[in-house]
């Protein structure tokens, strides 16, 4: 029977439910974003403090150090990168940081948001699949009473492949931040135009060639 390729089918993730949902972030997309909220207002993030709470293998912690002052890392796996390993969503909440910025698992990303909504002073980000908008149970759970600030949507696609980095392969799934800030109840929809080229750079992949 050949493959259905169709967008609908393509764009389903379906994780196990004790999958640790390894799909590693590639490092332009975290420059992305940090270069928005630079470009936006937010030109302190070298004297603020960010955690990563799902650092996998510091693919996301690499450029988010390369804007923010400190960056505190962790995730409930050890995948080998020397981060404490550490259950975000266990036991007393963390310290508060002035932003919380992770590519969350997907099944847990609600009790993420609430999480980080009672940590970060400034705000805090997560990087989803755009379809992540859509569902009743996620508007119920998360965005009828706290929606985002911001939805900014890549006009590139995000390439991720599951368990590796690696800057070739496509994709049908398209890729969002949701940004909230402090203090803010009101959605505004952005597109953050293409920038994959000027942000990759040597180093950012295993083969240390970038794409």
């Amino acid at each position: 029977m050949a493959q259905n390729t169709s967008t609908a089918v393509m764009q389903r993730r379906v994780e196990a439910h004790d999958s640790l949902d390894d799909f590693p972030t590639p490092p332009w997309a975290t420059r992305a974003l940090c270069d928005w909220l630079m470009s936006n207002g937010y030109r302190q993030l070298g004297r603020q403090a960010c955690r990563e709470p799902a650092a996998n293998r510091g693919h996301m912690v690499m450029p988010l150090s390369e804007y923010f002052g400190c960056v505190e890392a962790s995730d409930i796996h050890d995948y080998g990168a020397g981060f404490p390993v550490e259950d975000y969503l266990f036991g007393f909440l963390p310290s508060m940081v002035d932003w919380t910025i992770t590519n969350p698992p997907f099944r847990l990303a609600a009790q993420f948001i609430e999480r980080m909504a009672a940590t970060s002073r400034i705000g805090f980000a997560v990087l989803v699949r755009a379809a992540f908008l859509e569902s009743v149970g996620r508007y119920e759970a998360i965005f009828s009473d706290n929606p985002p600030s911001y939805v900014l949507q890549f006009c590139e696609r995000v390439v991720m492949h599951k368990g590796r980095l690696a800057p070739e392969g496509s994709t049908a799934t398209a890729y969002a931040w949701l940004v909230w800030i402090d203090g803010e109840d009101d959605t505004r929809l952005r597109w953050i135009a293409p920038c994959r080229k000027r942000l990759e750079r040597d180093g950012d992949y295993p083969t240390g060639a970038a794409a």
